[in-house]
């Protein structure tokens, strides 16, 4: 589909960094350095201007402190994860609330609900992080995307369709941790996306589920396998 000035980066696992057509540099669940699907090249974050944090786990913010401390961007996230990245050194914090939008630099940002844990791996504590949330961003020129996050399928989803229309949804299919392909299936039925971007699988031994047996599923949505580093625009 035609993404009208948007740049889609896929960094592996569930982080993408997204160019807008304003010229904003967004990272969805900045886990770059760490992240052993992320190429070399990308690693070194040069811009950016918002971070999107969908949960306190460590494969979804693993670098959110460093590069907020380094770029001083935007960060969005549940109330709770806000105001811990704050008090680790981001400067610039937007907390929501499910349900809640709010438009940052210019995309208009929705927090909606997602089935998964979110306490926050603090050294070798764990906090309470405010639960986990995915995110509908909504850019100028009108196109809709739906990051999910880390979740399974849930009923509500098909509110998250009738509300928000995402034309592209990022779902999670490895399973264990999140919903495997059988309910990512399930959660294409009540999206009805024009596009489907599989998330959060192979980075690890135990996420087993694959893009392509999603798209087994769903023979008549298009699922968009990216390949760490691409770029759809």
């Amino acid at each position: 589909m035609e993404l009208k000035g948007i740049k889609l980066t896929w960094l592996g696992h569930s982080t993408f960094r997204v160019e807008t057509p304003g010229g904003k540099t967004v990272f969805i669940d900045p886990w770059v350095m760490g992240n052993p699907m992320c190429p070399e090249k990308e690693k070194n974050v040069k811009k950016a201007d918002v971070l999107l944090c969908t949960h306190g786990h460590g494969d979804h913010i693993g670098d959110a402190v460093e590069i907020a401390r380094k770029h001083n961007p935007v960060v969005v996230g549940i109330y709770e994860l806000a105001l811990w990245m704050e008090k680790k050194g981001a400067k610039n914090i937007a907390p929501m609330g499910k349900g809640g939008t709010q438009t940052v630099g210019d995309i208009k940002v929705t927090a909606v609900h997602a089935e998964h844990s979110g306490g926050l791996e603090d050294g070798d504590q764990i906090t309470y992080g405010g639960g986990a949330c995915g995110y509908v961003v909504e850019f100028s020129n009108g196109i809709k995307i739906y990051h999910a996050g880390d979740t399974n399928v849930f009923g509500d989803m098909q509110i998250i369709r009738e509300l928000y229309t995402p034309d592209i949804a990022m779902l999670p299919v490895g399973g264990h941790f999140t919903m495997g392909p059988r309910e990512a299936a399930y959660a294409c039925k009540l999206l009805q996306p024009k596009m489907v971007i599989p998330i959060h699988f192979g980075t690890f031994p135990v996420l087993t589920g694959k893009p392509s047996d999603l798209q087994k599923l769903v023979p008549n949505i298009q699922v968009r396998e990216m390949k760490p580093g691409e770029t759809l625009q």
